[in-house]
């Protein structure tokens, strides 16, 4: 080996070497960096934390002495209510009030007191006591509160006592009240205390001035604020936690305020000692986990010239060599080889952008939607004209099963995807297709036809062709076309064998037999002219042609040239027709031409129903934002089920006759218009048993016209 080459080789296993090193030494340093910076950073978070959750619990713990103790309050006016009912119910005290022993009642009544641990006990007539044990009492402040709060009452004395629980019942056949009363001393709040584990006090709130300087003032301003919920908190001076809740007499009124106190040592105590070991343990994790890391660094250090030829074979393209299990050390090498492997890919990637802009400009292009399937027909691809046409964005299509994102209709309960679906028929034949309805997300349905090409390398590749308009437009064309041979074909009938009749006995028919004809030609004319009004206006809005003329209408002439219309119909069937236009005074903006269709429609209907000789009422109301119209007849209506059904196009109630005149369109032209009006339109039963269609429309200002 030529010596050159020697010191060459020498010269390279020294910067190898000291490469090796100093990647080793970042490697390591940083491992243990990271992991002390995660280590205290977990420390100080979870000390935090812990100190919110030690907080919490102390206030909650307060809270919930606070409420204990209130309810043992309360328990405590049970309690006394229950002593006065068994001292009122005592034959000795019966007999020493019948007979007028008053000497006798105060022993006995002490004696009681004793027996039931009860601060006072006292028989009362009127506001006055006429007996009782214990300190002296504001006997007519407690008639008061026994007058408003009934048999058991608290009382907050006016000059700054103890709160009072207290209850009475009455002693039979005397006039005299039993009443036995339970001071809210400190010897009381310090028992219940005990029993609930905090410093208990009680303010009385008649004397309550909140004094700024106490710690519990702002405690005591928040439960006021919230009658009946608890107010808690830590305490600015002392480490104590304290919380305060309401108490309120029967009637709701506010009668003091109960305070509860814990000391905050314990808690502390508790906190210091996780402090304490998290601290350690986080010192010992810090301390393994960088000895860890370093140890990890150097090994990882080390291989460096298998991952150097690996990177020359990817930057020649070979993509087929898998990577090692090792890290790379020698990062000039590897920064070159990334380098060209970087150059290679850009090109091959630059060339597949290229296509796809070229292949993704001919799809869109194309009218139909494209989409493309993978062997478990999950879609992979899909143009703009498959997202317009399902109404969601391509990004949300692709990776979905297809039938889940087309959602074909049912056929006998079952999907076509399950045995009709044209992509599994496409792989074992040249292509598919099948017609399906689309159904849509927002409920809409879509008639379409799918075309399927057999799978290249595991891609199916579909045409989406939209046949809804056309589907429409035939179905549109055989309904009307039926149902205008069949609703024409009856009127015309008639109106010629009345021309007819008129014709054969023009000269020797009498005056009345020809108007009476006349009268039926005139109905027939009519009865054509209502069909194709109502036709026409279906093609409009089928067509989409909204339009609505705003100008001002006088709803009652509406309504009055809509009935002078139908005038011959009524007559036909010895119909009356009531109007009554008090409450549609004044005017509104809309289309009177479309409102006064939507009362011949209502009218006709009505017609068609009603009894003969019956009437036909009209009326309304306006509140100011809105007009409220009725039309109602004494016809049987339809079942509740049905009630929204006929407003349906070529809907007709399940009760109404096979030969029953009309297309079905009259009412959901109605239907139609008052909601172009901003209105809408229900059917109801009235409790006089009449069918009363309402319409409801908005009064809007000429301003918004």
């Amino acid at each position: 080996m030529p010596i050159t080459d020697t010191r060459s080789a020498l010269d390279n296993d020294k910067s190898n070497s000291q490469a090796q090193v100093g990647l080793a030494s970042w490697l390591g340093g940083g491992s243990v960096f990271i992991v002390l910076l995660a280590v205290a950073a977990i420390a100080i978070t979870c000390a935090i934390l812990l100190n919110r959750l030690v907080e919490q619990q102390a206030l909650v713990r307060a809270q919930l002495a606070v409420a204990s103790a209130r309810e043992l309050l309360r328990r405590a006016g049970e309690d006394a209510l229950s002593d006065a009912r068994v001292l009122a119910e005592r034959p000795t005290l019966q007999r020493l009030i019948d007979n007028d022993q008053n000497s006798g009642l105060e022993p006995f009544l002490r004696r009681f007191s004793e027996t039931t641990a009860t601060n006072v006990t006292a028989l009362m007539r009127g506001e006055t006591a006429l007996a009782q044990s214990g300190p002296a009492m504001d006997w007519p402040e407690i008639a008061t509160a026994l007058q408003e709060q009934g048999e058991r009452f608290v009382v907050a004395p006016k000059d700054g006592g103890p709160l009072i629980w207290g209850a009475a019942a009455s002693v039979p056949g005397t006039g005299v009240r039993a009443v036995t009363l339970k001071l809210t001393d400190q010897q009381l709040l310090d028992q219940l205390g005990r029993q609930v584990g905090a410093q208990l006090s009680a303010v009385n709130f008649a004397t309550y001035h909140a004094p700024p300087d106490d710690d519990m003032t702002p405690l005591h301003t928040q439960a006021l604020a919230n009658p009946g919920g608890a107010a808690s908190g830590k305490l600015a001076r002392g480490n104590e936690y304290a919380a305060t809740i309401v108490l309120a007499a029967q009637t709701g009124e506010v009668v003091g305020l109960l305070d509860a106190r814990l000391s905050g040592a314990e808690f502390l105590a508790a906190t210091h000692s996780f402090d304490w070991v998290l601290g350690v343990t986080a010192i010992i994790v810090a301390a393994i986990a960088g000895l860890l890391g370093v140890l990890y660094g150097r090994w990882l250090a080390r291989p460096v010239v298998a991952l150097r030829e690996l990177a020359e074979r990817i930057g020649r393209g070979d993509f087929s060599a898998a990577l090692p299990a090792v890290a790379p050390l020698e990062v000039g090498a590897l920064a070159r080889s990334m380098d060209q492997m970087r150059g290679n890919l850009v090109d091959l990637t630059d060339t597949l952008r290229r296509r796809e802009a070229e292949a993704q400009t001919v799809l869109n292009g194309v009218i139909e939607g494209v989409y493309a399937v993978d062997h478990e027909r999950r879609i992979r691809y899909a143009n703009a004209q498959v997202a317009r046409l399902l109404g969601r964005p391509a990004g949300e299509i692709v990776g979905q099963f297809c039938g889940d994102v087309l959602q074909p209709q049912p056929v006998n309960g079952e999907r076509p995807c399950e045995r009709n679906c044209p992509i599994l028929a496409a792989r074992d034949s040249p292509h598919g297709s099948a017609r399906e309805i689309l159904c849509l997300r927002d409920g809409s349905t879509r008639s379409a036809i799918v075309l399927s090409a057999p799978p290249v390398q595991g891609i199916q590749v579909q045409i989406l062709r939209d046949e809804t308009d056309l589907e429409a437009a035939r179905r549109a064309r055989d309904s009307v076309l039926g149902n205008i041979s069949h609703e024409f074909r009856t009127p015309l009938a008639a109106l010629l064998a009345s021309i007819e009749l008129l014709r054969d006995g023009l000269n020797g028919m009498p005056p009345e037999a020809q108007r009476e004809l006349l009268a039926n030609v005139e109905r027939g004319v009519l009865r054509l002219m209502r069909l194709i009004d109502n036709l026409l206006e279906s093609v409009r809005i089928e067509a989409g042609q909204y339009s609505i003329r705003q100008q001002p209408v006088d709803l009652p002439e509406v309504i009055a040239d809509a009935r002078d219309l139908i005038e011959p119909l009524l007559r036909q069937r010895h119909l009356t027709l009531e109007l009554d236009d008090s409450g549609l005074a004044g005017t509104m903006r809309g289309d009177a031409q479309r409102l006064g269709q939507v009362f011949v429609n209502l009218i006709a209907n009505a017609a068609k129903f009603a009894p003969e000789g019956s009437t036909i009422r009209i009326g309304g109301r306006g509140d100011g934002a809105q007009i409220e119209v009725w039309v109602e007849d004494e016809g049987p209506g339809v079942h509740e089920g049905s009630s929204a059904l006929i407003f349906e196009r070529f809907q007709r109630g399940a009760e109404t006759e096979p030969d029953a005149p009309g297309l079905g369109l009259g009412l959901w032209i109605v239907k139609s218009i008052i909601e172009r009006h901003g209105g809408g339109v229900r059917m109801e039963r009235t409790p006089e048993r009449r069918t009363r269609f309402i319409l409801t429309l908005p009064r809007q200002p000429e301003s918004d016209a």
